[in-house]
């Protein structure tokens, strides 16, 4: 629970330009990079590691900046497309505990164990709290799942078509100039696979359906920290750790992602499962 009241008092800072405007931790260097690097894309897809603390709190930041202004601001989650109405509900809500609670126990925030995947935490939920918030004060914010449901998924390759064609849909619907922000994991956000990717990953994925739309692919990653991954058990895994560097941009036709970002530090989020 203080986490999201955390996340209310962060966004009400934010909006008022108070000092704690800029997330702790070079969050917010990293939004005011993603934000210059990305320029006048309307599409901005975010590659992530699923489950950890500071990226719903990058995306909280880069919400608030893109729908500053009376900008309309759309946000993609990998959440199923079953969830959008429950969604819409808590963003029209008070944010109390019943509007809470109505919220997180719907079938998708109800998986236990081999299925936590890390998606389900309770730090997306305060980004989901800090839409809320901001729509409150009057933005232009909305936000929607594009995934299909978990029974569904017959292959990667299905999956990440239908994704994208439900974030063509999504996209298609924005009002004139309004920009959609997409996070998804790292490899549903390529544009095109590694050359040494192993076999399971040289399909085509998500953002390489999307080519044709004024898409900006953005690889989160961080210099040192832990990220959550399900390889038998699920567990939190390290990274690499590396020196400090600067955005990394390619512009090569076959490139994976548009830019490189580096967080400082990841760290895994506090998961749903109680």
């Amino acid at each position: 629970m203080k986490r999201w009241l955390w996340m209310a008092v962060m966004v009400a800072s934010m909006v008022c330009g108070t000092t704690a405007a800029v997330p702790a931790g070079g969050v917010g260097d990293t939004a005011t990079q993603i934000v210059t690097l990305a320029g006048n894309h309307r599409l901005v897809v975010l590659g992530e590691y699923h489950g950890t603390a500071e990226t719903p709190l990058l995306v909280a930041d880069l919400m608030e900046r893109y729908s500053r202004d009376n900008a309309s601001v759309r946000l993609g989650l990998e959440l199923p497309m079953s969830e959008n109405a429950a969604l819409a509900r808590y963003l029209r809500s008070n944010g109390d505990a019943d509007a809470r609670e109505a919220l997180r126990t719907s079938p998708f925030w109800r998986v236990k164990d081999g299925q936590h995947d890390g998606r389900r935490s309770r730090d997306m939920l305060a980004l989901i709290e800090t839409l809320r918030v901001l729509r409150a004060q009057g933005r232009d914010i909305a936000v929607a799942g594009y995934d299909i449901e978990i029974s569904a998924y017959d292959s990667d390759v299905d999956r990440d078509a239908e994704m994208a064609t439900h974030v063509r849909q999504q996209f298609n619907a924005l009002p004139s100039a309004a920009r959609m922000l997409v996070l998804t994991g790292n490899v549903h956000a390529m544009r095109h696979p590694f050359e040494d990717a192993p076999p399971e990953m040289k399909h085509r994925t998500m953002a390489a359906f999307l080519l044709d739309l004024p898409l900006y692919s953005v690889r989160v990653e961080a210099l040192r920290g832990h990220t959550w991954h399900c390889m038998s058990p699920c567990r939190a895994m390290p990274l690499l750790e590396r020196p400090a560097r600067d955005p990394v941009a390619d512009t090569d036709p076959d490139r994976s992602y548009d830019v490189w970002v580096y967080l400082p530090e990841l760290s895994v989020g506090t998961l749903t499962d109680r």
